[in-house]
């Protein structure tokens, strides 16, 4: 399983006829390009705790030829990975080896 199915499945198991009205999980671009992904934590069994950051640059060229960069870290009860237009992937692992860690 990829980390984009871990992630629905992640996503599913929160969805509890509440949970989602209120709570979710958002994932946009950037304009320098890039990805935002935005993961509320409120009302899972991850509240509260904290991920230690991980920001790195990948040294492998990415489409337009430049490497690309993630910055991953929780803040205001929520996961916030960012990254460049090919780190979307990498971004939903980090997340998900996070979580999976907390068991």
């Amino acid at each position: 399983m990829n980390s984009i199915e871990w992630l629905q499945s992640w996503y599913r198991i929160q969805c509890n006829d509440e949970w989602e009205h209120q709570h979710g999980i958002i994932i946009e671009t950037l304009d320098n390009p890039g990805w935002v992904v935005r993961i509320d934590l409120t009302g899972t069994s991850l509240e509260g705790k904290r991920m230690k950051p991980v920001a790195c640059t990948v040294n492998h060229s990415g489409i337009d030829g430049k490497n690309e960069w993630m910055d991953c870290k929780t803040e205001n009860n929520q996961f916030v990975g960012a990254g460049g237009p090919t780190s979307l992937i990498q971004i939903c692992e980090v997340f998900m080896n996070w979580v999976e860690a907390q068991k």
